[in-house]
């Protein structure tokens, strides 16, 4: 069988192989300028949304204790009604009287969102068009595909379209600013902490990718055979003999773009050199080790020439099937820690206006359990943060804690009243772009008529 390369992929990919680069120094206040970032933390295999926005009402917090029994008793003390983080915030119409309450793992968050630093969009998931369980059970309506899924809706959430998708709409909002000069060249535009490079991979636009573990070694040259005390300037001139000297198309793009890593690894190590150093600590864990990148990478816009750019960091470990009570509460534990790490860094920067962080999930889960855990689900309740974001709210519909609701697809699986191409689109509006430019990053946009998060930021 013959083998197809495809050219376009292979340096892409080869870019992204060579773009890892070693973090050198930290961050510290400094002045704002005309700066905007959008951060994107993915929580890797579906989290229980109904284990984050808790119902606290009375009548709502006994329909939810009622159906969540099992788990609630091994949660044990950490989950009595008392022992919840009340939310005073505003709550939208939809919602009615009922109140809401975060775990106390998320006291960080709560805070944030008492200071008016972080509000909570619920019930957010990838449609194609506006659905209910009647449209559902009918089948009268498009679905996304392959529902339930993990890799498929990690795809469909960062890039609206299955595993197999080649751009994702932070890629192309990015594609959009190449050419706005707000950045000098795309290099830096896009930047991975934790290698989920879908979301910011564009027609044009390459994510780069940070080494988030600190300095190390540059072990390429060791990996391709060459002598251990060749230098980086001594393997780069080789490499340009190579291209000069080849006939063969792929020899010569292989060797740009092993020279485009090479430059760019070089710029960014440099950029990070000159960038001051931070006032406060982030957790040693992997999604406060990402957060720490992405901030040290912040605090060297400047000399990378970017006044734009998009960042994805991730952490995993959320598909609670079983042991949700044991494991679930530590990985919330440190996405607050990490979280709060993150917003004090940005403003001590003098940048909390200026970047806004925003969470994304394979899936909400069931708010029925299946013994010790929950199942796979499909919208869920996701937070945006920063000083930009009007905060302190509830934004969009949290479904009521029962089961057979007109937003229930079975089993308490919430089928999302706010698309996933509306909540981007919020996002890419306050990043700068317009309505065109992020109407053609969305391909699904179109089919709703209406904008829910306009309230998200500040005017």
């Amino acid at each position: 069988m013959p083998i197809h390369l495809d050219r376009r992929r292979f340096l892409r990919d080869t870019g992204l192989l060579l773009a890892g680069a070693p973090l050198s120094r930290a961050l510290n206040a400094q002045t704002t300028d005309d700066y905007r970032a959008l951060v994107c933390v993915f929580l890797f295999g579906g989290l229980d949304c109904h284990d984050v926005l808790i119902p606290a009402d009375t009548a709502s917090w006994n329909d939810y204790a009622r159906l969540r029994e099992p788990l609630l008793a091994q949660y044990g003390t950490n989950r009595l009604r008392s022992k919840l983080l009340p939310l005073e915030g505003a709550i939208s119409s939809e919602n009615g009287s009922r109140s809401f309450a975060l775990p106390p793992e998320l006291s960080g968050l709560k805070s944030l969102f008492d200071r008016g630093r972080l509000s909570w969009v619920g019930n957010v998931g990838p449609l194609v068009t506006a659905t209910n369980r009647a449209s559902l059970e009918a089948r009268s309506v498009p679905l996304p595909p392959r529902l339930f899924s993990h890799n498929d809706q990690q795809s469909v959430w960062q890039a609206s379209a299955p595993e197999g998708a080649q751009y994702g709409w932070g890629g192309l909002f990015a594609d959009a600013l190449i050419g706005s000069k707000l950045n000098r060249d795309a290099t830096f535009t896009t930047v991975t902490g934790g290698g989920a490079d879908l979301f910011l991979t564009g027609r044009q636009n390459v994510p780069y990718q940070v080494n988030v573990a600190g300095p190390t070694e540059f072990e390429l040259a060791e990996l391709l055979d060459v002598e251990a005390n060749s230098s980086l300037t001594a393997f780069s001139a080789m490499l340009d003999a190579r291209k000069a000297a080849s006939g063969h198309v792929l020899v010569r793009d292989t060797a740009d773009a092993m020279i485009r890593g090479f430059s760019a690894n070089r710029d960014f190590a440099r950029a990070l050199a000159a960038a001051p150093n931070p006032d406060n600590p982030f957790p040693s864990t992997g999604l406060g080790l990402q957060l720490r990148a992405v901030a040290r990478t912040i605090a060297a816009r400047q000399a990378l020439g970017v006044r734009r750019q998009l960042f994805i960091v991730g952490a995993g470990g959320f598909d609670s099937h079983s042991n949700q009570a044991r494991t679930l509460p530590q990985l919330m534990q440190t996405m607050d820690t990490s979280l709060l790490a993150f917003n004090n860094a940005m403003e001590d920067m003098g940048l909390g206006n200026s970047v806004t962080l925003f969470t994304a999930s394979d899936f909400g889960r069931t708010l029925a359990v299946n013994g010790d855990g929950t199942d796979h689900g499909w919208g869920g309740h996701h937070l945006v943060m920063g000083g930009a974001v009007q905060g302190g709210q509830i934004l969009g519909t949290v479904p009521p804690a029962t089961l057979g609701h007109d937003q229930d697809a079975g089993g308490g699986r919430l089928i999302p009243t706010i698309a996933v191409d509306q909540y981007a689109a919020a996002l890419g509006i306050w990043l700068g772009l317009s309505q065109a430019a992020v109407s053609e990053a969305l391909p699904n946009l179109a089919n709703f008529s209406s904008q829910p998060l306009t309230g998200l930021f500040r005017t």
